[in-house]
């Protein structure tokens, strides 16, 4: 009787030892990590200086690209691109496949009936670009009856589209147009102007001609109805524009 009493004390004991010890593991146990906001941001890489891919990378650079990390880092969120055709950007946003478009959008009140804008974040205008050897076409009263090249979908397109007798080619992409002005397959292009002089000073071919037409704002789009994000957007904009962040963005890619 003594033996066993004898044995089962150290038994007791480890038993003890090994519940303090497993107990102790539960205490130090990391808590699980928590998972990364994502905001998916859609864009149509082809509108250079704003947004386009990288020269021999695939990823994706620009003025609207930076502000758009710049406003999620702002925010909390780590922010996931999404590459589209632009006049896929309000459908996306509609089905809820991204949360902002970041595109060079301009606000117009078509496009408020089917989105939510945050507060302008750019003041562009559209410009006519002809080939450099054009003499003859001095701004948009001279392109009646001619072949005007813009993007599907923008601005540009609807400018174009005002154009009496004017026989407009709608191209996917920014970049396509200027190819097809090159090319002659049109006899000028409408564009945004910053997006045209880029093109120029980075080799493209061709000149602008006219005054710049109908200043635009670009915005930042959001399913419509999603106020709460709209105004955590707007919030983080003018945090970067108090502490001097968008206009080291600005600086980076205009210069001035």
């Amino acid at each position: 009787m003594l033996k066993r009493s004898f044995l089962a004390i150290p038994l007791v004991a480890v038993l003890s030892m090994s519940l303090l010890t497993a107990c102790g593991d539960k205490k130090e146990a990391a808590a699980p990590a928590k998972a990364e906001k994502v905001l998916r941001v859609g864009t149509n890489p082809t509108f250079a200086p704003f947004e386009f891919q990288a020269k021999g990378s695939n990823d994706l650079t620009g003025f609207d690209i930076d502000l758009a990390k710049a406003l999620g880092k702002q925010m909390g969120y780590k922010v996931e691109l999404v590459n589209l055709g632009f006049d896929g950007l309000i459908p996306a946003l509609s089905t809820g496949n991204i949360d902002l478009a970041v595109s060079g959008m301009s606000i117009t009140e078509e496009r408020k009936n089917a989105v939510d804008f945050c507060d302008p974040y750019y003041t562009s205008g559209l410009i006519v670009l002809v080939r450099p050897d054009e003499n003859n076409i001095k701004g948009i009263n001279d392109l009646v009856g001619k072949r005007i090249g813009a993007q599907i979908g923008t601005t540009g397109a609807t400018k174009a589209s005002s154009v009496k007798g004017a026989d407009v080619k709608q191209y996917n992409n920014a970049n396509e147009p200027f190819i097809e002005l090159d090319n002659k397959g049109v006899d000028a292009v409408i564009n945004d102007q910053p997006v045209v002089a880029y093109y120029l000073v980075n080799g493209g071919k061709g000149k602008m001609v006219g005054d710049i037409m109908e200043a635009e704002y670009y915005g930042i789009a959001a399913k419509k109805g999603n106020k709460a994000l709209v105004k955590q957007v707007n919030e983080a904009l003018a945090a970067l524009k108090k502490n001097g962040e968008y206009d080291k963005i600005y600086k980076k890619w205009f210069g001035a």
